[in-house]
């Protein structure tokens, strides 16, 4: 359950509207590194999380309602940033909305559609796709999942600050981008905090819950070389111990592989993949 308060998280305020910054802040509500993908992300996760790890689903929904405000905060920044527009700007649209609005570097939709309003998409104008967003069930592969999504959420907020010059939205960015840094950390926490206090890393590797006796053991902790020439070198992730505690790296070169023969049956004949025999009808 949710419940709607008519104060802005942080103040949202324009002092030089631009259309084209408006265009360049869809991307932070609805691209693959915006605030619509996390807030869905913890929401569908959280719901995902049984009784036994409430700390956890609170946390996700916790956060996940604070991306909702910052969707109104960015949505109110667009309007803001179109709505402002110039006069003379907005007087050239009405003649010929399209032509001046592509001109100008605005989403022609966000005049035709939105009536100068915030919409669902990214900067390019593509409606948010949920497959951006990840829910996989397992509570350790989510956490990380979190992590890289307020990284990369965290890299757009500073690229569009460097964009802009307007004191207002700059420091609504930097709320942001100071959102950004406790939302990795506290998933980062929340990650150290799984399994065995004594060991960070008892939930690795995940699923750590499938047998080490069914996988390969030969080939779980040798780093893969695919050079197509044999060379020994050292590194953090070929040689030492594992993350995990439960093995040591090593070196495999792809080339001491036996490999497989590849082989593909022949095509079903109901499918006609097959080129006609000559001779053939």
């Amino acid at each position: 359950m949710f419940y709607h308060d008519n104060d802005l998280q942080y103040p949202v305020e324009v002092e030089e509207p631009d259309p084209r910054f408006a265009k360049m802040l869809q991307e932070a509500i609805g691209g693959v590194e915006g605030e619509m993908r996390v807030c869905l992300q913890y929401l569908f996760q959280s719901w995902g999380v049984p009784d036994e790890h409430e700390e956890y689903r609170k946390l996700l929904l916790e956060t996940a309602t604070e991306e909702i405000g910052h969707i109104e905060m960015l949505a109110t920044a667009v309007t803001k940033n179109l709505e402002g527009a110039p006069t003379q700007l907005k007087d050239e649209m009405t003649d010929d909305p399209v032509i001046n609005a592509t001109m100008s570097g605005m989403m022609p939709r966000q005049y035709l559609s939105s009536g100068l309003k915030a919409m669902p998409v990214d900067a390019n104008g593509n409606p948010f796709n949920a497959s951006y967003v990840v829910a996989s069930g397992n509570l350790a592969a989510d956490l990380y999942a979190n992590v890289m999504a307020e990284s990369t959420g965290r890299l757009l907020a500073t690229r569009l600050y460097e964009m802009t010059d307007d004191p207002g939205m700059k420091d609504m960015l930097a709320y942001l981008i100071a959102r950004d840094t406790m939302h990795q950390n506290q998933f980062l926490k929340a990650v150290q905090s799984l399994g065995d206090p004594e060991d960070p890393h008892d939930h690795l590797p995940i699923p750590d819950s499938f047998p080490d006796a069914k996988e390969l053991e030969e080939y779980n902790y040798s780093f893969l070389s695919t050079m197509r020439e044999k060379a020994d070198y050292e590194a953090p992730w070929t040689e030492g111990m594992s993350v995990d505690g439960e093995g040591e790296f090593s070196l495999l070169h792809e080339l001491d592989l036996e490999g497989g023969e590849r082989s593909v049956p022949k095509a079903n004949p109901e499918t006609h993949n097959e080129v006609k025999e000559k001779g053939e009808d």
